[in-house]
């Protein structure tokens, strides 16, 4: 019977078509021949005075033709839906009146209303039952090879979800699991609704390998929670897209995701203040120093938005400055925004450069978000990182005095507070310099904003983790015991925006980060969630092994957000200020001076001892690591060598 069967789905689709019509006829013949049994409880009908084959033949065709007409056969059978029914109950119906009127126009004795309903019951069953049965039998062979899943969630989202899988080719929803226990029981679309509390016995009864969130329009803090249910129950868990990009048109209901890290944090953003979001943008011109990176691209999306007349993009790197004025050019475009974009490459170093700019484009509002960033990178090169980020800040911010700039904001870090490493120190020390500055009484409002990691910045360690999980691991982390703070690029560059907007000069504000996470916790949430298991002493048998690389040069175990003790709370609840201490500007400009002379020189050695004098709490964890140093150490001591030989 298989083997029929295969080759009547192999055949092509004009024989396919062919036995339809045949299976079809028979079952009008059927029809016709059960509707005068059953009336009459016997076939034996005179055919002399009734023309019975003549009446069969005119009803049946015209009954065919009608279904033709209605599009009955248009529809390939494996694919029909319920709504065929509609079609066949119409398709019948006209084919009654057929029946009767022909009957009747025959004077044919045999066609009475009873025999005429009759036939039209049978057929209208038979016809839609045989399409729904092909249906069903369709569904169910090729459901078997399809991926079995569970979705979280029996909302409007999780029924349009489990539609949308069900005519799809990939998964098969075997179960729906609900926090609203009132549905537990409930059968929807023929699959059961279960609840939450059972989903792990849910998995294992219907042998699921993954679990859908359907669950778009859930707090983040909700979805935390869920997905700790869902942890450790060896299957992997993705989610559909957020009910604004499902509505916006920018993605379907079935197109997956991996669980955002967002949702692991539980972290809901604070909706913004509209007025502090407007007060230094809103019909101004506005500069970002560093747009292509990770916060200065995401400021210039969010500030694009604002309306500001003019939005200088400064920045070194000549892709990265393409990407964002591209990205930025299409959505004024898209958008029917008049933000008049202004692309420049240049380096903060070079203040006659970032003078030029700032007063051609009379620019009102300046985010400097230009940094050396990344720790070891600014260990192995020191007089660049010292560069960039002390030079490159005083630079900026003597350009933005002498240009008339109402307020500047100093994009700075957690790793500021108390430095065991360069990159750490340089930006204390551009703080210390803007706090300096703000002494002299300028024109200009100095304040800076401190955060931490962001998540999805280059180095995050975020997309390098699932990169060697997808590559089979080991998923590396520096230390075991080592926690940083997150927060989303969105959200940071959002409480940037409203923390400038609240300066009054010298204000150092600090976002709240949350609470801190254990980096090796993270990999561990992102190894189960993507349904394997960490492989450890106490698990050989698992999937993914985390392995420690220790610390890097200038690595600390633990961020810090403050320096003291004594900050204050402001009108958002989301941003802090911190009163700490500083040097007057004469303090900080002779320090200054006596660091630029030493990078002139490349005395390493001095420049480290201005740093450790500086008054930013400096401990470094590792000697010099600069590459060039170190070179030329190496050189003098191989001279020493073979001068005592």
């Amino acid at each position: 019977m298989n083997i029929i069967l295969e080759k009547m789905i192999s055949a092509p689709r004009i024989i396919k078509r062919i036995i339809t019509y045949i299976v079809d006829l028979g079952i009008h013949i059927f029809a016709y021949l059960l509707s005068l049994y059953l009336t009459f409880q016997s076939l034996n009908i005179d055919l002399v005075n009734n023309d019975l084959f003549i009446h069969a033949s005119l009803s049946i065709a015209t009954s065919v033709l009608l279904l033709i007409i209605l599009g009955f056969y248009r529809a390939v059978n494996r694919f029909v839906s319920f709504k065929i029914l509609l079609v066949v109950a119409l398709g019948c119906s006209l084919s009654c009146i057929a029946y009767y009127s022909i009957g009747k126009g025959m004077s044919a004795s045999y066609v009475t209303g009873s025999s005429t309903v009759i036939y039209g019951s049978v057929l209208c069953i038979l016809l839609g039952g045989s399409r729904l049965l092909v249906r069903s039998y369709f569904s169910m062979r090729f459901n078997t090879q399809k991926e079995k899943i569970v979705i979280y969630g029996a909302g409007s989202a999780g029924r349009q979800l489990a539609t949308s899988l069900i005519t799809g080719n990939e998964y098969y929803p075997v179960a729906f699991v609900d926090d609203d226990e009132s549905l537990d029981g409930v059968i929807i679309q023929g699959i059961r609704v279960h609840k939450a509390s059972n989903l792990r016995e849910v998995i294992k009864t219907h042998s699921a390998g993954k679990v859908l969130l359907a669950l778009p329009s859930t707090s983040r803090a909700r979805r935390k929670f869920i997905i700790g249910r869902i942890e450790g129950s060896g299957v992997a868990v993705q989610t559909i897209p957020g009910m604004a990009d499902i509505v916006a048109g920018k993605m379907k209901i079935d197109e997956f995701q991996d669980v955002d890290i967002e949702d692991l944090l539980g972290r809901d953003p604070v909706p913004p203040v509209k007025k502090l979001l407007d007060k230094n943008i809103a019909n101004k011109s506005i500069m970002i120093t560093g747009a292509g990176g990770s916060i200065g691209s995401e400021l210039c999306r969010q500030i694009v938005q604002l309306k500001p007349s003019t939005l200088v993009l400064f920045e070194i790197s000549e892709y990265g400055l393409y990407q964002i004025d591209k990205e930025l050019a299409g959505y004024c475009q898209q958008h029917s925004l008049k933000v008049d974009i202004k692309p420049v490459l240049g380096s903060v170093v070079d203040k006659r450069k970032v003078e030029k700019v700032l007063q051609h484009f009379k620019v009102e509002t300046l985010y400097h978000a230009a940094a050396y960033k990344h720790v070891p990178m600014v260990e192995h090169n020191v007089i660049e990182g010292v560069r960039n980020n002390v030079f490159g800040t005083l630079n900026t911010a003597l350009a933005a005095i002498e240009s008339g700039v109402q307020s500047f904001v100093l994009i700075s870090t957690d790793k500021a507070v108390r430095p065991t490493n360069v990159m750490g120190t340089t930006k204390r020390l551009a703080e210390l310099v803007l706090q300096g500055l703000a002494t002299k009484n300028t024109s200009t409002c100095f304040s800076m904003v401190r955060f931490g990691n962001v998540l999805g910045s280059s180095g995050s360690v975020v997309p390098l983790f699932k990169k060697q999980i997808q590559g089979g691991g080991p998923v590396t982390v520096t230390h075991p015991d080592i926690t940083r703070y997150f927060m989303t690029i969105p959200e940071a560059a959002q409480l940037v925006i409203q923390a400038g907007a609240m300066g009054k000069g010298g204000d150092v504000f600090v976002l709240d980060m949350g609470e801190p996470v254990k980096i090796v916790e993270l990999a561990e949430k992102l190894i189960l969630l993507m349904g394997l298991q960490v492989k450890s002493a106490d698990n050989p048998n698992g999937d993914i092994e985390i392995a420690y690389s220790g610390l890097r040069p200038g690595e600390k175990l633990y961020e810090e957000l403050l320096v003291g003790s004594n900050v204050e709370g402001t009108t958002h609840p989301r941003i802090m200020t911190a009163n700490e201490k500083y040097l007057e500007w004469i303090d900080i400009n002779e320090l200054i001076k006596n660091l630029d002379s030493a990078c002139n020189q490349y005395d390493q050695v001095r420049i480290r001892e201005i740093l450790l004098e500086a008054p930013t709490d400096f401990k470094p964890s590792d000697g010099i690591s600069d590459l060039l140093w170190e070179a030329d150490r190496n050189n003098r001591e191989n001279v020493v060598k073979i001068s005592e030989k």
